[in-house]
């Protein structure tokens, strides 16, 4: 059997869906590493028996960050003192320097912790993403590309054409969003921020630049009723611009005429692409999925949600994040089982989707020693960049 290069497995047998994560009880205190000799559920570091270099014990607020009912910098979000049923009271969970967008129950909410706000109403929205200046989000509105401000306000819809997970061009006047390419299969385009009579323009493949676009339909605005997380996750077309605005991650491309699924890296200014994981076909005999793909501030990683079905029990990985490094080309599984949609919120920290009470729940993951404390109830989430 062909592996793909660098993948980290299970040493013990996992099986589609199996072991959800422990729950909180049985992992690290929340806003605290675990105790000396503990491992994480899920997770493939030890930790020592200090607590992690830039985690806080519960209760106290993260240097940088603001109380609640302050207005974060570069936005102009009133936080409330609502709270979610089921949410850790103030205090028992970790608290962030900036805001996270997240989605629940169809609509996005913002939160640094101790409280949250709701932007939206009315259901049917999705992959909130923020401006390089954390003044705006874009998102999915009824499976279309849509803006508002950091607040809520604003609304407008920038394209009629069914989109995928928006990503902000580095300098605030582009959006890459996912859609149906003149193949037939998942296309990258790019709009105007700016919004006005602007039409989407091809970035990948391309092959399609300077063809006529497909024919518009209408925005999805969800998944089937009864879909499996692992069936809306493989067709997920969300796109991720690299910081330096050279390079765009999504799934599919070129890599699809050879694998039966794949994740690509296109370069925008030459339209090549880099293959970064693939499953089934052209000798790799496993299957699988690599989706939701998100760079670090840096650019020198890229994270992506990945499940594998191997030849066997031992090489199959239920649904887990991979951290690719880009120069190296070498991965490693980050996170615990289950964890998902990954948004980096520095290099030591993260915010994911993870499975807890029967629901999915955002949590602030360790990256270096493994630690977790639940954040809010929801998914998708975006960290809002901070501005100086």
């Amino acid at each position: 059997m062909k592996k793909i290069a660098g993948m980290v497995t299970l040493g013990a047998a996992l099986g589609a869906g199996a072991a959800m994560l422990a729950p909180v009880g049985a992992q690290a205190a929340v806003g605290q590493a675990p105790t000396a000799g503990t491992q994480v559920a899920g997770a493939q570091v030890q930790v020592t028996g200090t607590q992690a270099a830039g985690t806080q014990a519960a209760g106290t607020q993260a240097a940088g960050t603001q109380a609640a009912g302050t207005q974060a910098a570069g936005a102009q979000v009133q936080m409330t003192g609502t709270q979610a049923a089921g949410t850790p009271a103030a205090g028992q969970m970790g608290a962030l320097p900036s805001l996270v967008a997240y989605v629940r129950g169809g609509d996005v909410y913002v939160s640094k912790g101790a409280s949250e706000k709701r932007l939206t109403t009315g259901g049917g929205h999705a992959r909130p993403r923020w401006s390089p200046d954390g003044r705006q989000l874009a998102f999915l509105k009824g499976g279309q590309l849509w803006t508002m401000k950091a607040d809520g306000s604003g609304q407008r819809r920038l394209s009629t054409r069914a989109a995928a997970g928006p990503s902000w061009s580095p300098d605030g006047k582009w959006i890459a969003f996912g859609s149906l390419s003149c193949t037939g299969g998942p296309g990258v385009y790019r709009i105007s921020a700016a919004g006005g009579s602007a039409q989407p323009e091809v970035l990948f493949p391309r092959d399609c630049r300077g063809q006529a676009l497909p024919a518009e339909t209408a925005g999805a605005g969800g998944r089937a009723a009864g879909a499996t997380l692992n069936e809306r996750l493989r067709t997920d077309d969300a796109v991720a611009w690299s910081p330096d605005g050279t390079r765009v991650a999504f799934r599919g491309g070129d890599c699809e005429s050879i694998y039966d699924a794949c994740l690509s890296v296109g370069t925008v200014a030459s339209g090549e692409e880099k293959t970064v994981a693939a499953y089934g076909g052209g000798g790799v005999q496993n299957s699988g999925f690599a989706v939701v793909p998100t760079w670090r501030q840096d650019g020198a990683k890229l994270a992506f949600t990945a499940y594998q079905e191997g030849e066997t029990a031992a090489e199959s990985r239920p649904v887990h994040l991979v951290e690719y490094d880009t120069v190296t080309g070498a991965k490693r599984t980050v996170g615990g089982t289950m964890d998902r949609e990954l948004a980096y919120v520095d290099a030591s920290r993260a915010v994911v989707t993870s499975q807890h009470a029967g629901g999915s729940w955002l949590t602030v993951v360790g990256l270096a020693n493994g630690s977790r404390a639940l954040f809010r109830s929801g998914s998708q989430p975006s960290v809002q960049p901070l501005t100086r």
